[in-house]
């Protein structure tokens, strides 16, 4: 009887970890866009199926299985380590946890029905053997040991068990989609009058959404998308829950992760006015080639119609580069002449940024802003841009302006009580916009400045070049460097080491934030300034 129970509390274990497990997995195919393809691609480079706690659940349950285990082995050596697991698991803090979307719920519902069909058909096979022998408690062990091992053995390979329950909900999933489609789209088109704006770009794309949304509001009743719903069902979601019958501006994010992604966007709500804010090697791994990325970006472009405006930055190459022909384009650089749109007299202080925007034909407009560093200043340029040509007056743009708000981790700037400067673009971290950011780091002055990062990814074949450059103008721009984790360490500290600027008591590498915070603490004084450049998510190490 006292086997009995041990197993039945072994069984629970095994299922709390398993759901666990299962919970986590979850997280990160939410976090590869529930694309098969990525999260296989992250389950090679992580080597999360080899992982210490995978290989010993595989060694578990063939010491269980051997015919050498006795009874009390084949139940104290699952149970022991589903214990294990569970707490390990459960306390586990995840930069962006699984967020509980009906999806999500849908797949996760899938997921337990095929552990549970595993379960039974596992028992039922081993219960054909024993028909008739059924008659006592301790003649049911059998069966929860096979219970017990068909979940151990389900912990094993979790990984599966998710990717076919979203491969079995792909029908559903895309049966789903279509509905909401349509119906967002009738709800597009019975607002004939609505003037849509898509914004794109490798980069500045959220930042420069929300500082269109501060100045068109001044002057129209403006609905922009949310956080970070810049796909097709983002915008969709946003459609349906949020845009309003007077609602006479719309904002779109635009991202993209493979071609096409933008056109998609672009047959559904159909924007008469485009910006493009970058053309870089962001999203290299999918794309793969810069002209990829160019290509999807214009795909905003190619979709406004001959009375829309296509306003892009030339400061990227591939920007300047790409003719646009089907309507009318308006150009905007910061470190480029010849363009319609440029920022002049720039200058920064504690309190912010001042600088003109000069027009090609002779607009000036004086600008007083909280925001720092020249990406801000260009994102300004495309917004002031687009808000010229709805006809919002030079003083609501030079008021909304003036109280636009830091975007929080976009190169946002913070003073702590203590008198430490913590420059915030922790978001996401691309060539351009770090070495900006450094940029700014390095204009700070009267105490030692301090850059904490784990780099760059998402570079494809370049992730390792770009990195040693970011490291070199790390060297340049700062007094002490905290690089952290080691998807990108070596490519880095090489780069901070071929600038022979720093001393090597100068560079520090550390296995997690957490560790940098440490040894943060232990190294900013009052005067000091801190930037966090990058934060890499869960599927990274």
């Amino acid at each position: 009887m006292l086997l009995f129970i041990f197993t039945i509390v072994a069984i629970v274990l095994a299922g709390v970890n398993l759901v666990l497990e299962l919970t986590r997995d979850l997280m990160m195919l939410q976090q590869n866009s529930y694309r098969r393809e990525r999260y296989m691609r992250w389950l090679r480079e992580s080597g999360d199926t080899t992982s210490w706690l995978r290989l010993v659940s595989m060694a578990v349950l063939l010491i269980a299985l051997s015919r050498l285990s006795g009874c009390g082995v084949m139940v104290a050596a699952p149970g022991l380590f589903a214990l294990v697991s569970a707490m390990i698991l459960w306390r586990r803090k995840y930069k962006k946890p699984l967020v509980w979307t009906r999806r999500v719920c849908r797949i996760f519902s899938v997921a337990i029905a095929l552990v549970l069909i595993a379960v039974l058909a596992t028992v039922i096979i081993v219960a054909w053997d024993m028909l008739g022998v059924l008659c006592c408690p301790e003649a049911y062990l059998p069966l929860l040991f096979a219970a017990l091992m068909a979940l151990t053995a389900c912990y094993c390979i979790s990984h599966v068990i998710v990717v076919l329950a979203n491969w079995l909900l792909a029908p559903v999933e895309k049966s789903i989609n279509r509905r909401y489609y349509n119906d967002a789209k009738r709800r597009l088109e019975q607002m004939p009058d609505l003037k849509i704006i898509g914004i794109t770009g490798s980069y500045g794309k959220t930042s420069t959404k929300h500082y269109l949304y501060r100045i068109l509001s001044e002057h129209f009743d403006t609905l922009m998308t949310p956080g970070s719903f810049n796909t097709t069902l983002g915008v969709v979601r946003t459609v349906r829950e949020y845009l309003k019958p007077y609602h006479q501006v719309f904002i779109v994010e635009m991202g993209a992760k493979q071609i096409g992604d933008i056109a998609e966007i672009c047959d559904l709500v159909h924007p008469s006015v485009g910006i493009v804010t970058a053309v870089g090697p962001q999203h290299l791994e999918s794309f793969k080639t810069i002209e990829n990325v160019q290509a999807t970006k214009f795909e905003l472009v190619d979709a406004l119609p001959a009375d829309g405006l296509a306003v892009v930055n030339n400061d990227f190459e591939k920007i300047a580069d790409r003719p646009v022909s089907n309507t009318r384009c308006e150009r905007y650089a910061v470190r480029v002449d010849n363009v319609d749109y440029t920022a002049r007299n720039i200058e920064y202080s504690a309190a912010g940024s001042t600088f003109e925007v000069v027009a090609a034909d002779g607009y000036v407009l004086a600008l007083r802003t909280r925001l720092v560093g020249e990406c801000n200043i260009s994102n300004l340029l495309a917004a002031v841009a687009v808000a010229r040509h709805l006809g919002v007056p030079d003083k609501k743009i030079a008021y909304a302006v003036e109280r636009i708000e830091q975007v929080e981790h976009r190169l946002s700037v913070k003073r702590t009580p203590a008198g430490v400067t913590i420059i915030d673009d922790a978001f996401n971290s691309n060539p351009v916009g770090s070495a900006m950011a450094l940029d700014v780091l390095s204009s700070m002055k009267g105490g030692k400045r301090i850059v904490i990062t784990p780099g760059m990814i998402e570079l494809g074949e370049e992730q390792e070049t770009l990195n040693e450059t970011f490291g070199r103008r790390i060297a340049a721009s700062v007094d002490v460097a905290i690089i952290v984790g080691k998807y990108n360490r070596d490519a880095i500290v090489r780069g901070i080491t071929d600038a022979a600027v720093l001393a090597d008591d100068s560079v520090h590498a550390v296995d997690t934030f957490a560790d940098a915070q440490r040894l943060l603490a232990s190294l900013v004084a009052p005067g000091d300034t801190v930037l966090y450049e990058n934060d890499l998510p869960d599927t990274f190490k």
